[in-house]
């Protein structure tokens, strides 16, 4: 990728979203893309090789979350984490608490590690395992204030993984695409049994015609019961 075309297009997405960025971030952003570009050669990180795309469905999609007005405090994990979308950039652009990412495939956790290390996110860790195992290990269980999910799975599965590791009062925040309103509605029982409420949704644009996104946030109104999350792939095949 050309990084004076990725640069272009990041800032002017941002602009046409009112989203704030600062050159600094704008470094980070970029320095991380081609960090993305040399990983995609070893291993499937995105199928999003083109600028425009790239800055608009990975930068520009991610910040977005700052239209919300949340601010990220307190410690926060990003489940399924991926090539670092969107926990790397909430890192980069939003905090400087503790971050936990996490991924079930060892050598993506592996990448993160080395991005975390490149770019100075010193308050980031990177984490091997499935949620629905780590989310019953006392060390992670309800010890985050927030926590961010992005193209892992539909609402209802992405529920069980997420809500466990979420202290009562803390917050999940999804990224999704046009088919939000339905997967709500499938996810009403997994809402119930998981003892959340469903406080901000936010529909959004993004520049170029590139789709619309859903941020949606979630609060954790009392203790995830016992029973959840269930076992490794039962959430899956079986959602709530």
């Amino acid at each position: 990728m050309d990084r004076e075309n990725l640069r272009t297009h990041l800032i002017r997405g941002c602009a046409l979203m009112c989203i704030e960025i600062n050159s600094h971030q704008v470094e980070q952003l970029l320095k991380f893309a081609k960090l993305v570009e040399a990983g995609n050669r070893q291993m499937n990180l995105t199928r999003i090789t083109s600028e425009a795309e790239f800055a608009v469905k990975h930068f520009v999609d991610c910040l977005a979350v700052q239209k919300t007005g949340f601010t990220f405090k307190g410690k926060g994990i990003d489940v399924g984490s991926g090539a670092g979308f969107p926990g790397v950039v909430i890192a980069s652009c939003f905090t400087s608490d503790p971050v936990v990412l996490v991924d079930s495939m060892e050598k993506r956790v592996r990448f993160l590690r080395e991005v975390c290390e490149t770019l100075q996110l010193n308050h980031v860790s990177s984490i091997h395992g499935r949620a629905e195992e780590l989310a019953r290990d006392p060390q992670y269980r309800e010890a985050f204030q927030w926590a961010t999910a992005r193209a892992v799975a539909p609402l209802p599965v992405l529920l069980e993984y997420c809500t466990p590791f979420l202290s009562v009062g803390g917050y999940f925040i999804a990224f999704k695409g046009s088919s939000f309103p339905e997967e709500l509605k499938t996810a009403a029982n997994a809402v119930k049994l998981l003892n959340l409420s469903v406080i901000q949704r936010e529909l959004l644009q993004l520049p170029f015609d590139m789709g619309e996104r859903w941020i949606v946030r979630f609060r954790k109104e009392a203790e995830t019961p016992d029973q959840y999350p269930r076992k490794a792939g039962v959430p899956a095949k079986r959602p709530l």
